[in-house]
Order: C-alpha cells, then sequence, then structure tokens
C-alpha cells in the first residue's frame, strides 16, 4: 500500500495478519522466536534472511511502529528506543567516535545538553554551540573532526525555529550528518528529511502516543546509517519494549486528528495570553509576532501545541501562577491529551546553568504550556484566573 496522505499511512501501515485475519495488529509479547531446523537459525544469525530472531533486535509490533514513522517522515529505514533519550544517545553514540566533534543548537532539551556536556566528552567528543538567531556563524565552528550538525525545530521550551534548509545546505556542503529532534512538530506537521535532514529523532513518549500512557523514541533517515544505529543498539540493549510499540502504533493512527484540535487550541490559548496584561511575551510559531513567524509558515503545515509565555514579575509571580492552577497538570511532560504547564527554570532546564539558560530564553518568569484536548474555553479559563490570582 503506498499512499500520499500520511492520514491514511498511519492507519493502512500495518504487518501481515495471522491465520486467524485479525482486523487490528495483534499484541506479540514474546522475547524469543523459533527456527525450523539448524540451517534456518545459523542463516538467520549470519544476517542471510531478514526474519525476527529476538525481540532485543526487533519484533513484529515494533516494526509495524516503525515502518509507520518511516512513512510518515519520507525516510528509509528506522529504529524504535525505550525513550526519547535512548534515542538520541544511541545515535550519536552509534555513530561518533573518540575525538569526534558535534556542532549543536544551544537552544536544545536540558538532557541533550547534559549528554553534550557531561557525557560525550568522557570519550572525547566536543560539541560547539550556535545560537538560533546566528545560523551564519556554523561553518566556522566547523573542524576538521566535525561529524555532525544537530539541532530542535520547534525548540524546547521556548519554540524557536530554526531554517532546516540552511542547515541542510550546510551540512551537505560540508559532507557533515545532520540530525533533527521533530518531536515539537512531529510527522505531521514537519519532515525534517525533506529539507535535507539524514536522520530525524522522535520521543514517542509525547505527541506521538498523546496520552501520558509509555515512554518509547525513534530514529530514522537514511538506510545506512540506521544499519550503524542498529547494530550498535542491538548489542547494547536501549529497545523498545513490543506492548510500548503496539500503544505507539495505534496512537500513530490518530495522530493527524489530534494534532489538528492541539494546534487549534494552542493558537487560541496564544491569542488569549497574547492580549493579557499580566504576560509579558508570548512565543507560539503561527502567532503573526513570533520572530520566525514566515518560516513556520514554509516548514510547518501548523504551530504545534506548545505555548511559552513570560510572566510579569519574575520567578515569584510564576510560582504564585503555578499554585493558582486548579484544571490544568503541573507536569514536565508535553503532548498529552491533558494541558500541562512547566516552569522549564526549575524543572526541566534546572541543571543547565543560568547564564545558558538566559541565553536560550529561558528566563526565570518563562512557562511553557503543552495545550491538551479540552475545550479551548476551559483551558483559557484557568490560565486566566491563575494569572489574576
Amino acid at each position: 500500500m503506498n499512499s500520499k496522505h500520511i492520514e491514511t499511512e498511519a492507519i493502512r501501515t500495518q504487518i501481515e495478519r495471522s491465520q486467524y485475519l485479525e482486523h487490528s495488529s495483534p499484541l506479540f509479547l514474546t522475547s524469543s522466536y523459533v527456527f525450523e531446523d539448524a540451517e534456518d537459525m545459523r542463516a538467520s544469525f549470519a544476517d542471510e534472511k531478514q526474519r525476527n530472531i529476538y525481540s532485543r533486535y526487533s519484533n513484529p509490533n515494533t516494526s509495524e511502529f516503525v515502518e509507520k514513522v518511516c512513512k510518515m517522515e519520507g525516510a528509509e529505514r528506522g529504529y524504535a528506543f525505550a525513550s526519547g533519550m535512548s534515542a538520541v544517545f544511541s545515535t550519536f553514540a552509534a555513530l561518533l567516535n573518540s575525538d569526534d566533534h558535534v556542532i549543536s543548537s544551544r537552544s536544545i532539551f536540558g538532557s541533550t545538553q547534559t549528554l553534550f556536556n557531561n557525557i560525550l566528552p568522557k570519550w572525547n567528543i566536543s560539541t560547539s554551540y550556535f545560537k538560533i538567531d546566528e545560523l551564519d556563524t556554523i561553518e566556522s565552528l566547523i573542524q576538521p573532526n566535525t561529524k555532525v550538525i544537530y539541532a530542535e525545530s520547534p525548540t524546547n521550551p521556548a519554540v524557536d525555529i530554526l531554517d532546516l534548509q540552511r542547515l541542510g545546505d550546510i551540512a551537505k556542503k560540508h559532507n557533515l550528518i545532520f540530525i533533527i529532534d521533530n518531536c515539537f512538530a512531529t510527522p505531521y506537521l514537519q519532515q525534517p528529511i525533506k529539507f535535507g535532514a539524514d536522520l530525524v529523532i522522535h520521543s514517542a513518549t509525547k505527541l506521538m502516543d498523546g496520552q501520558g500512557r509509555v515512554l518509547g523514541g525513534v530514529t530514522v533517515g537514511s538506510g545506512d546509517l540506521i544499519q550503524k544505529i542498529y547494530l550498535f543498539s542491538r548489542n547494547t540493549g536501549p529497545a523498545l519494549s513490543p506492548f510500548n510499540a503496539w500503544v505507539l502504533s495505534k496512537s500513530l493512527e490518530t495522530l493527524p486528528v489530534r494534532v489538528d484540535r492541539h494546534c487549534d487550541n494552542a493558537l487560541k490559548v496564544a491569542t488569549f495570553l497574547e492580549a493579557n496584561d499580566h504576560v509579558n511575551f508570548v512565543k507560539y510559531p503561527f502567532l503573526k509576532s513570533h520572530p520566525q513567524y514566515e518560516l513556520a509558515k514554509k516548514q510547518m503545515k501548523l504551530g504545534g501545541n506548545v505555548v511559552a509565555f513570560e510572566i510579569k514579575g519574575g520567578i515569584e509571580a510564576g510560582r504564585k501562577f503555578l499554585n493558582a492552577i486548579k484544571l490544568l497538570s503541573l507536569s514536565a511532560n508535553l503532548g498529552d491529551t491533558r494541558t500541562i504547564v512547566t516552569h522549564p527554570a526549575s524543572t526541566t532546564h534546572a541543571k543547565i546553568p543560568e547564564d545558558v539558560r538566559l541565553e536560550t530564553g529561558i528566563t526565570s518568569g518563562l512557562i511553557r504550556v503543552s495545550v491538551g484536548l479540552e475545550h479551548p474555553e476551559d483551558i483559557i479559563n484557568d490560565l486566566k484566573q491563575a494569572l489574576e490570582n
């Protein structure tokens, strides 16, 4: 089945039916698989056959999930992981050697910064950073040992937008691997491979699951690069569980319709916040006031579900605002059916030095709202009363 429409691919991409002719893909809760005879076993372990051997390597449920993401992203191949951060770490660990160099956007998730700053240096892997509005500095950061350009777009948590085509052109010019974290956009809103990305990473825990139930991650892209990631991962063990893969594959079937509503609600919330006297500024990609509004419209179908705003009064006002929330959830997750309010400076980015946080727009009063699927009036009313109280 080949369709040009993501909505159809997300629903109709399924593993082969069993003898029972089930309509919905079954759950394969098995750690291992049997062989017909000694020759079948030998050929399978010699990679002469494409088949399931052990669920750390592959499983029908993880294969279905990965195939769906590949079709939605326009990727050749992929591998699924136990979490988004295991996807990030394993991707870099598989592709980098000691003394390699990474160029990354400064505006990235806190745990990814910790990986670059504290963990990869153990293997003499270094990272240089560029600001999201200073892409013209990237080429000056390239060294003989540079191997990767990495970025998020939209960024977490300040929802800035990077020019993916420009990053892709730079990577291609210098023969670098271009990796994009596409978690905030999902493949429904944005396909970075179209702009030159070699690999795309997702925390499937977020909008792909969409209901805050399971952890998962996935990397998709070039077949040659995924083969290296697969060989690394099959030996180091960060595989996604079959049950979580089954849940995530089912979730992808409703991703487009869910994300449409998320984005509609988020734009309403952003518009309300922009007009509120208690707010200094609002960042949402599809607000005309967003610094990269035109770029967002070029790269993305809609603006996503995350809104960032700064409360007047700094960290104390932020604390009072969070304590006044009644309906919405205080959590560090995002992409849930339930609207979630987060204070990045004290949670997801708390371990990042203050000067670095400020450099990426994470002020002490910045609030990140992952807008859910409740009625928009109810979301707005809770934000309104919390701001006023």
